[in-house]
């Protein structure tokens, strides 16, 4: 089994930050690509940023220029630092990746619970 942990989520101001950060655990060979994606009231869930194990990135136009996506390889480890916020980035956030477990041996794409970030006055 591997599990996915997000935290960092909470109420901030327009205009402020927060870094939301994701640990994965369990019998874990490899992990490819790790992203955030994110589901606002109403809304469908969108993909917010990317990043493969290499350290390439991909973001949501939304978002660019105001987030950034990190990864510690060796933690298998997540991070989306996340400035300038704005009421339209509220939403639950999730945590995602492509993980080659071990026992079975397998790729599989593993979700967390979510976390829910809150920009309001």
């Amino acid at each position: 089994q591997v599990q996915l942990v997000e935290s960092g989520g909470g109420l901030v101001q327009p205009g402020g930050s927060l870094r939301l950060s994701c640990a994965a655990s369990g019998s874990i060979l490899n992990i490819n690509t790790m992203g955030w994606y994110r589901q606002g009231p109403g809304k469908q869930r969108e993909l917010v940023a990317t990043i493969t194990g290499g350290g390439s990135t991909n973001y949501a136009d939304s978002v660019k220029g105001r987030f950034t996506i990190s990864r510690d390889n060796a933690k298998n480890t997540v991070h989306l630092q996340m400035n300038s916020l704005k009421p339209e980035d509220t939403a639950v956030y999730y945590c995602n990746a492509d993980v080659l477990t071990a026992i079975p041996m397998s790729l599989r794409e593993v979700w967390g619970q979510g976390t829910l970030v809150t920009v309001s006055t």
